[in-house]
């Protein structure tokens, strides 16, 4: 690890589970757009992993300096400079994408950013493009674990309008915006990865 970089480990333990479920879905395909990149660490470890494909790496534009440390660093020819990215900020600044990577981002939006997020992805999305969001949920308004519920009061003591997500909503958005649930993975550390597709 360098210790100069920014770092979340719960990205580093969750980036091999991700990468099975993605494996399926990422290949064969040019392009992908993630939201929320964070440290940077799943833009370098999946443009590795998937060197045909560009990876195009977004954030809000206050993190975009931070996300840019490790991507320069990395200096891969499929993973170009970060840009920033607001989802409230529409209609976003970016082009079509073949797939679109978010992880650990719609429990950190209020719910109005969920909203607008999947109000927009659509639109940047390639015919039969993917939308692959990791992150933890609620099932018919239960939280999956006591850890999970532990979880949203956290993330609620530090942001009240921010919390765990109600996958019957997230769909019922999805669904609205033309994307049909394909997959629902259960991953380590009580989260999920959901996988929608353009129809």
């Amino acid at each position: 690890m360098d210790t100069e970089l920014p770092f979340s480990q719960a990205s580093e333990n969750n980036k091999l589970p991700i990468l099975e479920v993605l494996k399926s879905h990422l290949d064969n395909i040019d392009s992908v757009l993630e939201i929320g990149g964070g440290t940077g660490q799943h833009a370098v470890f999946f443009a590795n992993i998937f060197p045909k494909l560009v990876w195009h790496s977004s954030d809000v534009p206050a993190n975009v300096d931070s996300l840019a440390l490790r991507i320069g660093r990395a200096a891969l020819p499929n993973l170009p400079h970060p840009f920033p990215l607001d989802v409230n900020s529409r209609p976003w600044q970016c082009d079509k994408f073949d797939s679109a990577f978010t992880a650990n981002s719609l429990h950190i939006m209020t719910a109005d950013s969920v909203i607008g997020f999947f109000a927009e992805i659509a639109n940047h999305l390639n015919s039969r493009g993917k939308l692959c969001v990791y992150g933890p949920f609620k099932y018919a308004g239960e939280f999956t674990t006591p850890s999970n519920a532990d979880f949203d009061i956290w993330l609620k003591q530090r942001d009240p309008l921010s919390g765990v997500r109600d996958f019957e909503w997230v769909n019922e958005l999805a669904l609205a915006a033309g994307l049909e649930l394909l997959e629902d993975n259960s991953m380590p550390a009580n989260n999920q990865l959901l996988v929608w597709s353009k129809q």
